[in-house]
């Protein structure tokens, strides 16, 4: 059984990497290349704190079969974002990775949209979370930066809270300096409120080499996990590179 006990605002900001679109990039012309193991042994060796991936009903990015290879690649935890349905339950317990991060899904959207409504979702969400849980498996809820759904997250007995850092990101690219301060406010207040009820905070979606440093900057935030941009940023830069900077970036702010 792993150890859930929340940590408050360690010394350390985490980064974990979100490794699916180095998939995509493979499944868009299908084959082995490029290979999202090898972009987990990058991540491994430049001193990244985690590997994320997503496996999606459709499967358009991190297959099946990826998952043990990654495992196997690494001894990087490895946090399975996962949609509340009965098939990704069993392939997360059968697997047994260190985190399972429960997401929204929608089969039509690009990417994920927004936060679970944990809070509308109890009964449907509660059997999963205990099932989990019962695995040694860490739980976290993918939500808005909300205090409902917070508390529903104390209800459900999840350990860790990821915040959707989406608004911000959107509101900081738009150049709406008012309302990204105000949104940031209630990211903050958020993971002050997940930390009061020993909850542990991440975030993530969206976030750049221009707008991650006041997330990470607030102090109950644990763990950043940002994908699209880092790879996207390794075409121009390199994966290490990009890695690099962003937690230079981060291990500035804190």
């Amino acid at each position: 059984m792993r150890d859930n006990a929340p940590q408050n605002a360690p010394q350390k900001l985490r980064l974990g990497v979100n490794i699916d679109h180095v998939a995509t990039i493979r499944n868009a012309r299908g084959g082995d290349h490029p290979d999202p193991v090898r972009a987990a042994e990058i991540v491994s060796a430049v001193g990244g704190d985690g590997i994320t991936a997503h496996l999606r009903e459709d499967r358009r990015h991190i297959r099946d079969g990826d998952l043990e290879r990654i495992m196997q690649a690494t001894a990087l935890p490895l946090n399975l974002e996962m949609a509340a349905t009965e098939e990704m339950l069993e392939i997360a317990l059968r697997h047994n990775p260190h985190a399972a991060c429960i997401v929204p899904e929608k089969r039509e959207e690009r990417t994920t949209e927004g936060g679970l409504d944990a809070a509308g979702q109890h009964n449907h969400l509660a059997p999963i979370v205990t099932r989990l849980r019962d695995a040694g498996i860490r739980v976290s809820l993918f939500i808005e930066p909300e205090p409902r759904q917070i508390e529903a997250a104390i209800r459900l007995g999840a350990p860790v809270v990821e915040f959707h850092t989406g608004r911000y990101a959107h509101l900081a690219l738009d150049g709406e300096t008012q309302a990204m301060q105000a949104e940031l406010r209630k990211i903050s207040d958020a993971a002050a409120l997940a930390s009061k009820n020993g909850i542990e905070s991440h975030a993530g979606h969206g976030l750049t080499f221009e707008n991650v440093q006041p997330i990470a900057a607030i102090p109950q935030i644990a763990e950043l996990n940002i994908g699209h941009y880092l790879v996207g940023e390794a075409i121009f830069i390199g994966l290490e590179g990009a890695i690099t900077k962003m937690r230079d970036l981060m291990d500035e702010v804190r």
